[in-house]
């Protein structure tokens, strides 16, 4: 039992441990006590939340109509979700379609006419989901690999920290808004799509943009965990003539991963709020294009599809910022490990 209590708390699924706990036999006072402060509390305070908003959306009128309440937007996500079936049935029925016709022509010998053609089908809504987290986790990669190495060196060299701390200081405010033309002009001035091309144009504007805005915070927490190694450690170093790759990578490194991983969790939640409104703004194809084409379609389901996009974009960002939690908790060790 102990080791699903520490698997959950590693993985941060801090609510169920009394549940756990319970099931092992310790006070079932206290850990019902627990359980209410974890569970009991926050469900709820969400409950509560919804009957307001259920009250008050009738109230606010708008161009489109009513703000929809939860039941309106139940309804809309089921919707999403059946026009995704719906667009999945389409695609099989085509690609089938599509391999009889090349059956035929094989057996009549005819391969010339054979064609593999993929499927151009509207993208629905959870394909818009995916192609937004595949492009975060693309930004926040390139922003990781630049981030990391550069806060080592700043966290190292005071001169070498001296040299970036001004352009740190320039680039960490810049919005999104204004990276993302620059980066569309630079992107179709350099990048020359092709059928075997690994990525679209649209693809790398939102990912570079990503980069761009996300790696400040893992440069600053990084340097800030390399700078603040023990010094005692660092001589220790010295003593035994450790390389400078050895004393990085046995030293330098483990030392500061809990900083570092602190500046990943935060340059993730940046990278998610940034890809939004860069899809938004250059109408590339992700949750953000989503949102602006349903504000553009104004039709009578536009602000319950808008306010499922909303409540969508929410529980990633906070899913992402418990995967990268997790990924801490394994990769770092604290008191309690």
């Amino acid at each position: 039992m102990n080791k699903i209590i520490n698997f959950l708390e590693i993985a941060g699924l801090t609510w169920f441990v009394p549940l756990a706990r319970l099931a092992s036999g310790e006070s079932p006072r206290e850990q019902l006590k627990q359980l209410w402060l974890v569970m009991g509390i926050p469900v709820v305070a969400f409950a509560v939340f919804l009957a307001l908003w259920g009250q008050m959306s009738s109230k606010v009128v708008t161009s489109l109509g009513t703000i929809p309440g939860p039941v309106d937007v139940y309804q809309q996500a089921a919707g999403l979700w059946q026009d995704h079936v719906n667009q999945r049935e389409k695609q099989a029925a085509f690609y089938e379609r599509q391999e009889k016709r090349n059956e035929k022509y094989r057996a009549q010998g005819k391969l010339d006419k054979i064609k593999h053609r993929e499927y151009t089908g509207a993208p629905t809504y959870l394909d818009q989901i995916w192609t937004s987290i595949k492009t975060v986790f693309t930004g926040f990669l390139f922003a990781t690999i630049v981030a990391v190495p550069l806060g080592i060196f700043c966290g190292l060299s005071s001169t070498f920290n001296a040299a970036m701390n001004p352009i740190i200081q320039i680039f960490k405010p810049v919005s999104p808004l204004a990276w993302l033309p620059i980066v569309t002009m630079v992107v179709s001035a350099t990048y020359v799509t092709t059928d075997e091309a690994w990525f679209s144009k649209s693809f790398l504007n939102s990912a570079i943009t990503v980069t761009l805005c996300s790696l400040w915070p893992t440069l600053i927490n990084t340097a800030l965990g390399v700078a603040s190694i023990d010094k005692d450690l660092m001589n220790v170093g010295k003593v035994l003539q450790l390389g400078w790759f050895t004393k990085v990578t046995k030293l330098v490194i483990p030392s500061s991963l809990p900083l570092i991983f602190t500046g990943l969790r935060l340059s993730l939640g940046v990278g998610w709020m940034v890809l939004i409104a860069a899809e938004m703004l250059a109408q590339n194809p992700g949750l953000g294009k989503f949102v602006w084409d349903e504000f553009q379609n104004g039709s009578s389901n536009s602000l319950g599809r808008i306010m499922v996009a909303v409540l969508t974009i929410g529980i990633i960002g906070f899913l992402l910022d418990r995967i990268m939690f997790t990924l801490q908790n394994l990769f770092t060790f604290g008191d309690k490990r």
